[in-house]
């Protein structure tokens, strides 16, 4: 494919750096979208835009949707009036494992499960209205040890206290995938023309229980593993008190139920089309940022 315009929306978000680098050492012309308007250190070939109030943008033939997917809809128009060809929107496999048929029951989780689902579809039928190929991608947990807000709170937790709680004995399947990985797929989805109208689960390349997830980031962190297995009513007690600060909104007691729960992801759609490849858990990793 032709060097080319791209727009990227959601640009500030974990992944939209990465996506950014790799499009750019790529010789792509990129028109970033951010609703995070502070300076940007100046980056070939990029272009900050205000998402509050964009500017037109003409000759854009391929969108990079990193901001949630069911918000995609509120750009249909800046995205069409830039000529666009193809559209890829980042999604999530939470809309398979934070439904009620997945064993969740954490309102919130559901909501969130529908809006993906929504999101998704809204993408799809918008883009065949018009005449526009579409890619979505599902990754599953996205990890960089420096922005993300699971693994990142695991190992500030372990450095804090030297242990981690586990419901039970945590053996639900994982398979983290790393956030340079996402923007490889995002970018051979951008660029593959047999991608074209089709969706894929985007899993890392190693699959372990829970428990084996945390060890590695006690290795990691150069501390032996400490785990202490704590009943559900001290879950559910521990998580009423820490929800007070706002930094722990997000956790519930549906997280903690799943360390026994598989989320478990097929890729072989994507290595086939797409060539992805991921690597182990934390290969790429070398240290925490503190």
């Amino acid at each position: 494919m032709n060097k080319r315009r791209v727009g990227v929306l959601g640009a500030s978000s974990m992944v939209g750096q990465y996506v950014i680098d790799r499009l750019a050492a790529s010789g792509h012309s990129i028109f970033a979208f951010s609703r995070n308007t502070v300076e940007r250190q100046a980056q070939i070939g990029v272009r900050w835009h205000a998402l509050r109030h964009p500017e037109p943008v003409e000759g854009v033939l391929s969108w990079v949707c990193l901001c949630p997917i069911w918000a995609v809809a509120e750009h249909f128009e800046l995205i069409k009036k830039s000529g666009v060809q193809r559209i890829v929107a980042l999604s999530s496999t939470s809309r398979f494992t934070k439904t009620v048929d997945a064993g969740s029951t954490d309102t919130h989780e559901n909501a969130l499960a529908k809006r993906l689902e929504e999101g998704e579809k809204f993408v799809r039928e918008w883009a065949e209205q018009n005449g526009i190929e579409w890619v979505i991608l599902r990754p599953t947990l996205i990890y960089d040890l420096a922005k993300d807000k699971n693994l990142l709170q695991i190992a500030a937790f372990i450095r804090r206290y030297g242990f981690f709680p586990l419901l039970g004995e945590a053996q639900g399947r994982r398979q983290p995938v790393h956030v340079s990985e996402v923007a490889d797929a995002v970018f051979f989805a951008m660029t593959t023309p047999r991608a074209a109208n089709k969706d894929y689960n985007i899993s890392g390349g190693e699959t372990m229980t829970y428990r084996e997830m945390v060890e590695r980031i006690f290795k990691l962190l150069g501390r032996e593993p400490r785990f202490i297995q704590v009943p559900m009513t001290g879950f559910v007690i521990a998580i009423s008190l820490a929800r007070i600060f706002p930094r722990y909104r997000h956790l519930s007691g549906a997280m903690v139920k799943r360390m026994n729960q598989d989320m478990v992801f097929d890729h072989e759609t994507a290595k086939s089309d797409l060539g992805y490849s991921p690597s182990n858990f934390l290969s790429i990793v070398k240290e925490i940022a503190t």
